[in-house]
């Protein structure tokens, strides 16, 4: 079966509201999947930053320890 047949024969079917469906879930789940990654990731960067910070001295370890407690609150 050719590609423009399979999708000739799906387009007919009633099953098609059910493949558009699982499509928009795959793509719900991906973008979910990906902001909840990209999220972590920007937390963790923060927190080697604020280490940095406090290496270097230029940030004492209780700032270090309220600007990460303050992150919290919105996370």
């Amino acid at each position: 079966m050719e590609l423009s047949q399979a999708i000739e024969t799906l387009a007919r079917s009633d099953s098609l509201v059910y493949v558009i469906a699982g499509v928009i879930a795959i793509v719900a789940i991906v973008f979910t999947t990906t902001g909840k990654v990209l999220r972590v990731h920007a937390g963790e960067r923060t927190k080697r930053e604020i280490a940095a910070y406090i290496a270097e001295g230029s940030m004492t370890p209780e700032q270090g320890e309220r600007l990460l407690k303050a992150g919290k609150k919105y996370s």
